[in-house]
């Protein structure tokens, strides 16, 4: 039992953000995920997948939810990946053109 009353509701107040941030770092990490798999099965949605796992990495670092440095990471990271999907699939094609 919390000595105030004070803080009895800012430990409430706490453990909601401390589930609701769980849910959206649970989200993004989910995302990420998928658009990796997307990426490596060189599918043709990995490019929508890329844009939603950096638009709720973006989402969640401005929530404070990741850190800017984490979240500029992660974005380069599949940002990286992504580049060389489209570099193959551009030779690929420019291969068979000819």
């Amino acid at each position: 039992m919390p000595s105030k009353k004070s803080t009895g509701k800012a430990a409430r107040q706490a453990e909601r953000k401390r589930l609701h941030n769980r849910a959206v770092k649970s989200s993004s990490k989910t995302r990420i995920a998928v658009a990796k798999k997307e990426i490596d099965a060189q599918s043709s949605s990995a490019p929508e997948k890329a844009r939603e796992a950096v638009s709720s990495i973006d989402k969640a670092a401005n929530k404070g939810i990741f850190h800017r440095n984490k979240a500029a990471r992660l974005k380069s990271r599949l940002t990286k990946k992504m580049n060389v999907l489209t570099a193959s699939i551009t030779k690929q094609s420019q291969g068979n053109g000819g």
